[in-house]
């Protein structure tokens, strides 16, 4: 990978090479043995997963995480990736920048969401950085930016309050400028996409194209019915009364994670305490992506392996952030799925296994300089960590205009 070119900014605006990761023997061991020595309930008293994340899935990745996973080879990952810290507003900032070969390359930022980490976007940066060496063509390079939102993963967690999706916003603004990019394109999903769009609200001028791969645009009238198990209204039909039932579902039957967060997150001290707690607790973010993600504990990988799986969750673990992480649930006060008046041009990617996938003629009116829609019949909420190739497609039309 292309390292950042050097820079001269110093004092609290320094751009500072980030430490080589490496967890002591002594981390490790206790890990796997907290893993090891869990409390476990009995088994669920249903046979499916409509009590939560069930007990033979938890079983079944402990016993791997505990004996045979190697968190090395994810930490040699990374330590070879291009990894940078920054003060922005008094918070330090931990991000990968890798510069692409093609010096038109386009600046691009990704945001990840929770419970992931940059881990989601490590299968990306080569197609996009390396676009000829994966079948693109060198018009479609990016620069690519990659930071941690501040309590996740080696950003610190915030020493005060007030760290939501516009503050984090605003600070990637200064982290791209400083970097040398006084204009750049945006993606992201979930906290992504909720700060990929204030990006594109708050700073038009300077994010020339956005792109999310979980888009709001929901209209007004019908998420509130969405969210409170309401019938659909008369008219819906095809992608739109999908799209209802899919949010619907969720947030009458799905929605346990962010409801705690979003109210009591200090109360979760199994997340820092468990590293079961922590992993059942990540597994049951939404139905599809569980139902993708079980079944590679038992032989059968979908999207993600349980490597993947496990070197995100060992992340959290290592670096002690989950608590800090579900901090930004009581922080926000925005929706994540309705319109937010993003004017700036926008290209979305609608996975079949979202949490909705959000129909075309929504997203018509959502971003009314909508440049790329495209649907899938497969993918779900980790777009870019289960399905990269696809992702990359997308972002690489989505912003293919606005290369030089």
């Amino acid at each position: 990978m292309t390292q950042v070119a050097e820079f001269t900014l110093t004092g609290a605006t320094a751009i500072r090479p980030f430490p080589q990761i490496h967890y002591s023997d002594e981390e490790l061991t206790d890990l796997r043995r907290r893993v090891n020595a869990t409390r476990w309930p009995t088994k669920e008293l249903v046979a499916d997963q409509s009590q939560g994340v069930q007990l033979a899935v938890t079983q079944a990745l402990a016993k791997y995480w505990g004996s045979d996973y190697d968190w090395r080879k994810c930490e040699a990952k990374l330590n070879a990736t291009p990894q940078f810290i920054t003060e922005i507003d008094g918070q330090d900032i931990h991000f990968i920048h890798v510069r692409s070969k093609h010096e038109n390359a386009l600046p691009l930022i990704i945001t990840h969401g929770w419970p992931g980490s940059i881990i989601e976007q490590m299968k990306v940066i080569d197609p996009l950085t390396n676009p000829t060496a994966h079948g693109a063509s060198a018009t479609d390079a990016f620069h690519v930016v990659i930071p941690s939102i501040p309590g996740y993963g080696f950003s610190p967690e915030p020493k005060v309050l007030g760290w939501e999706p516009n503050r984090i916003a605003d600070a990637w603004v200064v982290l791209m400028e400083r970097l040398g990019y006084p204009k750049f394109v945006a993606q992201g999903g979930d906290w992504g996409a909720a700060i990929t769009q204030a990006l594109a609200v708050r700073s038009p001028g300077k994010v020339i194209a956005m792109h999310s791969n979980m888009a709001g645009t929901v209209p007004a009238d019908i998420l509130p019915l969405a969210t409170s198990g309401s019938p659909a209204p008369a008219g819906l039909a095809g992608d739109e009364l999908h799209a209802f039932e899919q949010l619907s579902d969720f947030y009458t039957k799905h929605l346990g994670y962010a409801v705690e967060m979003s109210n009591r997150p200090q109360t979760l001290y199994s997340l820092q305490d468990s590293p079961v707690g922590l992993a059942a607790f990540i597994l049951d973010h939404d139905k599809d992506s569980y139902e993708m993600i079980a079944p590679a504990f038992f032989g059968n990988p979908g999207g993600l392996s349980r490597d993947d799986v496990l070197d995100n969750i060992t992340l959290y673990w290592l670096t002690k952030t989950g608590t800090s992480s579900a901090r930004l649930y009581w922080e926000n006060h925005a929706g994540f799925f309705d319109v937010k008046g993003v004017t700036i041009p926008a290209g979305v990617s609608a996975f079949a296994h979202e949490i909705y996938t959000a129909p075309q003629s929504w997203s018509e009116k959502a971003f009314p300089k909508l440049v790329y829609y495209k649907k899938h019949d497969v993918g779900g909420h980790f777009a870019a960590w289960e399905q990269p190739q696809l992702f990359c497609e997308d972002v690489r039309a989505t912003f293919r205009s606005f290369q030089a």
